[in-house]
């Protein structure tokens, strides 16, 4: 996107460079020759934008692109679609035949509106076709043209391009690579240019993901790869994180602006604001040798109090008990200590709080929730937490980052293993939220959520014990 707002000298802007990036060497790039043409609009490119157009239009020895495949993730709002934009127009005027998809046919439109009214300010003559869904545009003084279509398994067969846009590329599924990926096979100078957001825990797209990792492991060729991204799941007020990983930070957007995004869902602004990169999406799960590259076989050096987890199973026939601990090197162990029927009432339950050194509990499952809540109380125990349907989230959005970061650990009990190892995501809340369903018939997944709520709660116990109140 261009500067909407004219920048002082003291005003602070966002890291221009990526937080990650894989670039093969080059010598010579045409970005200069896109970013000439972009300010003919009368917009200007900001810096990020430019020295990302530098690497996309890498050529080599042989005059052909560096890069056959580039893709980009770019937290929301920050311009990212002008550069896909940018790439298109110089396309155009170099003669290529374009396509460019996206996940939804608005977003699809809505390139194509960027687009002309580009070529317009250039002054650029074009004829176009507004039929929604297949737009199309051909320039009137030369062979450049191109197509706009919302994706699907079978979208593009049969066609031939220069150029694919994979637009909202988070998105992007299998079977649609399958069927778009030969469209720029015949052409004498391929490129596939991938932009996207990191995706959510419902986003159906595992393409984006898979390139991602693959580059930033070494493991293609001729594919180069940007981001700005966090690492691991940050405060959401932590205003360094805003500037490290937002490049529009101060010229599209304000702190002011990010700080009303601020919301109760820590784990949604973490990816679409802070480009926070899940391990997983809801077509995939915990596979064994995840889980058992978890386990220790020392039990670890406990430092804390015990948190517990108590589950009730969806159906009501049963409800399961676990523990989580911080560990001395800073990782939290976590321990199944029971699953029983609900018929044999709740007095284990209560004799188990009653002699733990316990921090806290959380309490979760409409079939017993509330009447165990009744019983501690009785008991005048500590009350417990019943965490809501956000706080849940939270809770198995924190749990899989902690098993993608290895930060917690466990001493592989049978019956927590086959829970873990055979279970699959299923969507809860409004708000791209997910939790786990067993695989197998007659599975205890309530075994796995009590462990997720047990160190949900240790790992918020800490972050508490972090803030100091002076007066």
């Amino acid at each position: 996107m261009p500067r909407t707002r004219k920048q002082a000298a003291d005003v602070r802007l966002g890291r221009q460079t990526p937080t990650a990036a894989v670039v093969l060497p080059y010598t010579k790039t045409l970005g200069q020759d896109a970013i000439d043409l972009y300010n003919t609009t009368g917009r200007t490119a900001q810096q990020w934008q430019e020295l990302l157009l530098y690497d996309i239009l890498a050529r080599n020895e042989d005059d052909l692109w560096v890069h056959t495949k580039f893709g980009y993730a770019v937290p929301r709002r920050n311009g990212k679609n002008e550069i896909a934009a940018i790439r298109e127009l110089y396309g155009l005027q170099q003669g290529e035949s374009i396509l460019h998809t996206a996940h939804r046919t608005t977003t699809s439109r809505a390139a194509w509106e960027r687009l002309c009214h580009l070529l317009d300010k250039a002054k650029i003559p074009y004829k176009s076709i507004q039929a929604v869904g297949r737009e199309h545009i051909q320039l009137e003084d030369g062979e450049g043209r191109i197509e706009f279509r919302t994706r699907s398994s079978k979208g593009g067969l049969g066609e031939g391009f220069d150029l694919l846009v994979v637009d909202e590329a988070q998105e992007y599924t299998d079977d649609q690579a399958s069927a778009l990926k030969y469209v720029v096979t015949d052409s004498e100078n391929p490129q596939t240019l991938f932009c996207g957001t990191p995706p959510t825990p419902v986003s159906s797209g595992t393409v984006f993901l898979k390139m991602r990792n693959a580059a930033l492991r070494g493991d293609t060729q001729n594919t180069g790869w940007a981001e700005w991204s966090v690492e691991q799941q940050t405060d959401p007020h932590d205003v360094e994180a805003w500037y490290r990983t937002n490049p529009s930070l101060g010229t599209i957007f304000t702190e002011r602006s990010v700080a009303d995004e601020i919301g109760d869902d820590p784990i949604d602004f973490n990816i679409q604001r802070l480009g926070l990169w899940l391990r997983y999406n809801l077509k995939s799960a915990i596979s064994r040798a995840e889980w058992d590259e978890l386990k220790t076989d020392v039990l670890p050096k406990l430092t804390e109090k015990l948190y517990a987890g108590i589950k009730f199973s969806t159906d009501g026939t049963s409800c399961a008990l676990a523990v989580a601990c911080r560990t001395k090197d800073n990782t939290i162990f976590v321990e199944a200590i029971d699953c029983r029927p609900t018929r044999a009432g709740s007095g284990w339950l209560l004799d188990f709080l009653s002699k733990a050194d316990l921090a806290a509990v959380a309490v979760d499952g409409a079939s017993g929730q509330q009447l165990l809540a009744d019983a501690i109380k009785a008991a005048h125990l500590k009350a417990p937490i019943l965490p809501t349907v956000k706080q849940v989230i939270t809770a198995n959005a924190a749990f899989e980052q902690a098993l993608f970061a290895k930060t917690l650990c466990h001493a592989g009990q049978p019956g927590l293993t086959q829970a873990a190892s055979n279970c699959e995501k299923r969507a809860i809340g409004s708000n791209g939220g997910f939790g786990y369903r067993s695989l197998t018939e007659g599975g205890h997944i309530e075994l796995l959520d009590s462990v997720i709520l047990a160190h949900w709660q240790c790992a918020e116990g800490k972050a508490k014990r972090r803030q100091r109140t002076s007066y």
